[in-house]
């Protein structure tokens, strides 16, 4: 039988022991996250993004032109994985280095790329998603926030909702309504625009996964022009559909899953064998899980490589792994259960643990629910048929 192979070849392996040694000499070993209570982690995560782009690690894949090094998807896959199984210490910024600086580069004009993409590439500003409102959330194309033509440029007014680091961010990716047509995914633009405008007010949404992550805003009268438009007016829907096909693949969730599965039979020890059969049986099942949501995370990148995004193919990636990410902190917290004594590596690995537990609740939720996800895939599988 032959063994796969996911090692991706040297030049990755070098790749992948580079960020790990950066990652413990630079990331504190207590670091679970940008978005905690202690502003301590966001100025651990913005100062490590900021040396990533001095060594070009930031946006590795990126073309040159625009302040990357213009490596393969493979090896920009690699800082990927290290960097969620490691508590993103990169913060925020990988949704400007996965989505939002890759869809200005194919949707943005010249002034637009020579505005966003240089401080993108040097770590310096965080960007949010101004997509789900109140009722319009896993439907996302029912949205009503509203941009009326005025003058040379725009109004916008609207409510968003679930908005993950809109207290920090400087730029939002705004989706407003500039017209109606036959079906509601016409009529949709997307609008480039400043979180430090007065027309923008942000409320802090409390929740267990701590600060920062879930907002309300609210587009009072917001005053943009033409120049703010990402890619042609009313024909936002088409960006948002190859964003979000990017956004769901561009975290590997599996990453952090598969190191904490392998963590745990040495962190116990001899009281390994000791656990229930059952229990073990659950974890050699979870690992399988690992491997085969990776596989197709490797599948959508490689066809993204291509040129050929369909959102099918990221709906289904995004069901094995939102669904792994919960029942593998199931697992996980059960075996977490039999640890024993006070040493360190028990207690920070029970600690990760817990964090897992907790962000994996809002994962079949957040970047479109699983239930919608399972509706475009049946669509896409039913329109091949």
């Amino acid at each position: 039988m032959r063994r796969m192979d996911f090692s991706m070849g040297e030049s990755a392996a070098g790749l992948r022991g580079e960020l790990r040694s950066l990652i413990a000499d630079l990331v504190p070993d207590d670091f679970r996250g940008a978005f905690t209570d202690d502003p301590g982690d966001l100025d651990v995560a913005q100062d490590f993004c900021r040396f990533l782009a001095d060594r070009g690690l930031l946006c590795l894949a990126w073309p040159e032109e625009f302040g990357g090094r213009g490596a393969t998807v493979w090896e920009q896959t690699v800082v990927r994985e290290e960097m969620w199984a490691h508590h993103e210490p990169r913060g925020a910024q990988y949704m400007g280095v996965n989505w939002v600086g890759p869809t200005i580069m194919r949707h943005g004009t010249q002034e637009q790329q020579r505005r966003h993409l240089p401080p993108i590439a040097r770590g310096e500003v965080i960007w949010c998603q101004g997509f789900s409102e109140p009722g319009s959330g896993s439907d996302l194309a029912s949205l009503r926030t509203a941009a009326r033509r005025d003058g040379d440029g725009w109004r916008i007014s609207g409510q968003k909702i679930w908005t993950s680091y809109a207290t920090m961010a400087q730029w939002c990716f705004l989706l407003a309504r500039t017209s109606t047509g036959e079906r509601k995914q016409q009529g949709l633009t997307v609008f480039l625009v400043p979180m430090s405008d007065p027309g923008i007010e942000v409320r802090p949404i409390r929740a267990m996964l701590g600060p920062h992550h879930l907002n309300e805003v609210f587009i009072n009268d917001l005053r943009v022009t033409d120049a703010q438009v990402l890619g042609t007016v009313d024909q936002g829907w088409a960006v948002v559909q190859e964003v979000l096909s990017f956004e769901r693949v561009g975290i590997a969730r599996y990453a952090r899953c598969e190191l904490l599965l392998q963590k745990a039979p040495t962190v116990l020890g001899d009281r390994w064998d000791q656990l229930p059969a059952g229990l073990r049986e659950r974890w050699a099942r979870e690992l399988v899980r690992c491997r085969r949501a990776r596989l197709l995370a490797y599948r959508v990148v490689s066809m993204q490589a291509e040129g050929r995004v369909r959102p099918g193919d990221s709906a289904l990636y995004r069901i094995a792994v939102t669904t792994l990410d919960q029942s593998s902190a199931e697992v996980l917290v059960e075996i977490a259960s039999h640890l024993a004594g006070d040493d360190e590596a028990a207690r920070r690995f029970d600690l990760d643990v817990r964090d897992h537990w907790s962000y994996s609740q809002a994962a079949t939720v957040s970047s479109g629910s699983i239930e919608m996800q399972r509706i475009l895939l049946a669509r896409e599988l039913l329109a091949a048929s």
